[in-house]
């Protein structure tokens, strides 16, 4: 199991590599095409992490949870159900959430699971989807909520979660990580909100690979956010929102006061 992460160093020069023990050994070329070991290491704490990946795309799940399927009372999904956000939308660890200036209203966190894509892929089958997924991230995706029905003619999902700063992404890609066992948690100025397994997913990433491929080509670095569970809820003007998940790290995003 390796650790990625992007960062900048303190002489603002931009970098990635593997994370262990509070070090990182750095890398040179492409993280996504055999990157190769440079020999230097920089202590996580001197350098800022960012975004550990540039996606093209964020494909954003919704009802792939039972548990919180239940509770709207909605079925599973036979599908996945899913809005797109745009790359302009991705900040890193650390990174401030914006408020859109001309949205007042609320504004709602969801910790998440996200499934990296390593490998160009185009209609895979289900079989054969793990050879694409580079690894696993934390997601939090941010939802100008009270703009998906603003129109009675047309819900925008799209737009609602599509501002620039609303897909926060990090810190770290884990290559591997044990979806049995594992849960996201999620704290709201450090009171958990969340605490859901992922075991619970309806659709799980092999799946969603194979599926979603079918629809659009997927690139490497893109990102499927596997969707969120019961807990998901609003956050005021300067409130911190902490996503979790064990081997993966921690993503803490504060929204502008």
């Amino acid at each position: 199991m390796s650790t990625w992460v992007r960062f900048t160093s303190m002489g603002g020069e931009p970098g990635f590599g593997t994370l262990e023990a509070g070090r990182i050994a750095e890398y040179r070329g492409e993280l996504f095409a055999e990157p190769v070991a440079t020999g230097r290491t920089h202590s996580a704490s001197q350098v800022r992490l960012g975004s550990p990946c540039t996606p093209t795309k964020l494909i954003a799940l919704w009802n792939n949870f039972r548990a919180l399927a239940e509770k709207l009372g909605k079925p599973a999904p036979t599908y996945p159900l899913f809005a797109l956000k745009p790359g302009t939308s991705v900040i890193g660890t650390g990174e401030t959430i914006r408020r859109p200036p001309r949205y007042a209203g609320k504004i709602v966190f969801e910790g998440e699971l996200g499934v990296v894509i390593g490998r160009k892929c185009s209609n895979v089958a289900v079989a054969d989807a793990k050879q694409y997924i580079f690894g696993y991230t934390c997601v939090n995706d941010v939802t100008a909520v009270e703009l998906i029905n603003e129109s009675p003619d047309f819900p925008q999902w799209c737009r609602s979660k599509g501002f620039d700063t609303f897909s926060c992404l990090g810190p770290a890609i884990a290559t591997v990580l044990d979806g049995t066992s594992a849960r996201v948690v999620t704290t709201l100025d450090g009171v958990e909100r969340q605490n859901y397994p992922l075991s619970d997913m309806i659709i799980p990433p092999e799946e969603l690979v194979s599926r979603i491929s079918g629809d659009m080509t997927l690139y490497p670095g893109d990102v499927i956010a596997c969707g969120t569970s019961i807990g998901a809820g609003s956050m005021k003007d300067g409130a911190t929102v902490c996503i979790s998940i064990a081997g993966i790290g921690e993503l803490r995003n504060t929204i502008a006061a």
